[in-house]
């Protein structure tokens, strides 16, 4: 059995890991007891779940040999056929438990990422949510003990936020923020409306992969830069210097401003980073785009003109479109509870993986 093999080698490593780290010479190597200590730790909820199968199938075939038995009493007998079906279905959830735990990291996952959240259709309701999109984030991001940098940010008169972008930098921040990409609506009164009305708007969040100089290199020729003075909320300006950047990238037509710094190294050094990880966005998709058997996923293609949740406040109900996934607490979830919301999505994504791997083995 595949999975088993697959599980026997891991075990062996676990074990000469064990041996390694208990040889007293290691500690005298700081970074090598480090990367001994990282897989160990990573392989240990493996092995355990497998300890734990392995028992359970040793269990099932004790109960076959006594249910095969003839000289077997019949209350034994029912208890043995009991006990049997209880760890074959114990059996079958540890074993896709086991599967999920070896699928192969996907590297893009453990990257940091930058965020875009624009306000669409609704106006200033929009706005104001995309400002609340932005609180959400950033007190999960703090739950998480992510590191979180502003861009550049555009609000409005009233207290809601036209466009914000932002990096994220910590432990594994695009496996989870990966699944945040697409179109979010809100249904709610805004407080504007006298007559208690539920308008609809929503925001457009995209998620990108943060990426580096040596991944992806900018041809200087290709790029515009422009310096100018810095504003706030409604045109005001908050800063005497010109130090704000935009950066156009000429063969795509890409436009973006930094100005949060007061520094204008710091905003052209942000810009780039921005419009980096625009590019390499745009070719992963060009390239996705040329792949004839690319599937589909369950969890959503990440495309921004996708409208993959819905936040209805008359409800307190979130809903993600593309799970089927509701959860009636959305004070919490604004108030950056998303955990519930990533482990379905992570969930759905996982066996959605599984099936077409099994499809392949088949």
């Amino acid at each position: 059995m595949l999975l088993e093999e697959q599980l026997r080698t891991a075990e062996q490593k676990y074990d000469e890991l064990t041996q390694r780290l208990q040889d007293g010479s290691v500690a005298a190597y700081p970074e090598k007891l480090a990367a001994l200590m990282k897989d160990y730790k990573k392989l240990t909820p493996v092995i355990e779940k497998f300890r734990e199968y392995t028992v359970c199938k040793n269990t099932i075939s004790e109960m076959k040999e006594m249910l095969s038995d003839p000289e077997t009493e019949p209350e034994l007998r029912a208890m043995a056929q009991e006990e049997h079906d209880m760890e074959y279905a114990r059996c079958g959830m540890l074993e896709e438990e086991l599967q999920k735990m070896l699928m192969p990291e996907n590297e893009a996952d453990t990257r940091n990422v930058i965020v875009e959240i624009r306000s669409g259709a609704g106006g200033e309701e929009a706005a104001l949510f995309a400002h609340s999109l932005h609180r959400m984030y950033s007190m999960y991001a703090e739950r998480q003990g992510w590191k979180q940098t502003i861009l550049n940010l555009n609000n409005t008169e009233l207290g809601g936020t036209k466009e914000v972008t932002f990096s994220l930098s910590g432990d594994h921040v695009y496996g989870k923020m990966k699944f945040e990409s697409g179109v979010h609506r809100v249904q709610r009164v805004p407080e504007t409306e006298s007559q208690g009305r539920v308008h609809t708007s929503t925001v457009t969040v995209a998620v990108l992969q943060e990426v580096e100089d040596v991944e992806l290199e900018l041809n200087p020729n290709d790029l515009r830069i422009d310096v100018f003075r810095s504003s706030g909320a409604g045109g005001q300006h908050i800063n005497k210097t010109s130090s704000a950047i935009r950066v156009t990238h000429i063969p795509t037509g890409m436009v973006v401003e930094c100005q949060d710094e007061r520094s204008q190294y710091k905003n052209k050094d942000r810009a780039l980073s921005v419009l980096r990880a625009r590019l390499f966005a745009k070719a992963q998709a060009e390239q996705d785009a040329q792949v004839a058997a690319e599937r589909k996923s369950q969890v959503g293609s990440g495309e921004r003109s996708e409208k993959i949740r819905t936040y209805n406040f008359p409800q307190s109900r979130l809903t993600d479109h593309r799970i089927g996934f509701s959860l009636y607490r959305l004070e919490d979830v604004m108030n950056g509870d998303l955990d519930a919301i990533f482990e379905a999505l992570i969930t759905a994504e996982q066996a959605e993986q599984l099936a077409a791997q099994r499809g392949a083995d088949a």
